[in-house]
């Protein structure tokens, strides 16, 4: 596994954004496990956070000229990647939009840095319909901003429709449709490997299987 991937797990269970149990998601499914990128609540938990996704991005090889952060936890993961990049070296302009326009002041329903002719990057926690994903395609589009890929930190690998003669995670089927790269820190499939080699949490390593065995894109 890839440091940043497993730095990322073991900075989820420490900020305890990363929980095993039973949940009951939106979709209505019960799963083992759950995420919430909002547990990353301290300026350290940011920072090493995104480090992860800079490291991930890295090494995906993406190209991007422009962080776009969609409303609401996409603003402080794209803030804080942005100042991750500026330390290493490289000043990224920063956007993000607002739920509601503006209609007063400056107005619109965009903020920060123009996007006009840039190679945008989308950075968000996880994509679970993918509805702000696509509002924020379609306001970078707009801007005249040039979609470029997508960042997030825990792909599901969760299959949409389980009936589907095409097993796709919501990721896949963005990308599919979008024709453009989405990059996950880690995925499910990392995190099986890394619950196989944890004397912790070698006991969830089993519910974390079947799940995937009933939900996982890949159906095994």
């Amino acid at each position: 596994m890839d440091d940043h991937r497993r730095r990322f797990l073991e900075l989820a269970l420490r900020a305890d954004a990363l929980r095993f149990g039973d949940f009951v998601l939106k979709s209505g499914r019960s799963s083992p496990y759950f995420f919430n990128a909002g547990r990353f609540d301290t300026g350290a938990a940011l920072a090493a956070l995104a480090a992860c996704y800079a490291d991930a991005l890295d090494a995906s090889g993406a190209q991007f000229d422009l962080l776009f952060g969609p409303a609401y936890k996409g603003i402080p993961l794209a803030t804080a990647l942005a100042c991750t990049y500026a330390a290493r070296g490289r000043d990224l302009p920063l956007a993000f939009n607002r739920k509601e326009a503006k209609t007063h002041g400056e107005g619109g329903a965009l903020i920060g840095a123009p996007l006009a002719g840039r190679r945008v990057l989308i950075v968000d926690d996880v994509i679970t319909a993918g509805t702000a994903i696509r509002e924020a395609l379609a306001l970078i589009t707009e801007a005249g901003g040039i979609p470029a890929a997508i960042v997030i930190a825990l792909d599901r690998e969760e299959v949409v429709d389980p009936d589907a003669a095409v097993r796709r995670s919501a990721a896949q089927e963005l990308a599919a449709r979008q024709g453009i790269p989405v990059i996950a820190v880690a995925t499910l499939s990392d995190l099986l490997a890394f619950a196989g080699e944890s004397a912790e949490l070698v006991a969830e390593h089993a519910r974390l299987a079947a799940y995937r065995a009933t939900f996982g894109c890949h159906g095994d």
